[in-house]
């Protein structure tokens, strides 16, 4: 089993700045990937972000790729997401998963956190 803690969220203006984290324990952790997905209201979840604790390679959404930036601290067992220039179309709830990738890309979330709410006022 693995736990997946987050935190970080809130109100924030556009074009201001957030950093969310999540702390990850439990059996073999860092054989996951670790990813960010969001969940906007009445839309689906979709992936954001995603990092290696092996090597920190990491992978973007087309929708955040040069604002949001993803990095983990193997010491601490904790992924964050620094979010710059928020817009309103970022508000959602933030989730990290511990989950598999394959060539490259993000196949299944495994483990999901409690979520983070994110919004981005106009």
């Amino acid at each position: 089993q693995v736990q997946l803690v987050e935190s970080g969220g809130g109100l924030v203006q556009a074009g201001g700045s957030l950093r969310l984290s999540c702390t990850a324990s439990g059996r073999s952790v860092s054989s996951y990937a670790m990813g960010w997905f969001r969940q906007a209201p009445g839309k689906e979840r979709e992936f954001v972000s995603r990092i290696l604790w092996r090597d920190g390679t990491t992978d973007y959404a087309d929708s955040v790729k040069g604002r949001f930036t993803i990095a983990r601290d193997n010491a601490k067992m904790t992924v964050y997401l620094q979010m710059n220039s928020l817009k309103p179309e970022d508000t959602a709830v933030y989730y990290c998963a511990a989950g598999t990738v394959v060539l490259g890309r993000w196949v299944r979330a495994d483990y999901w956190g409690q979520g983070t709410q994110v919004t981005v006022s106009s």
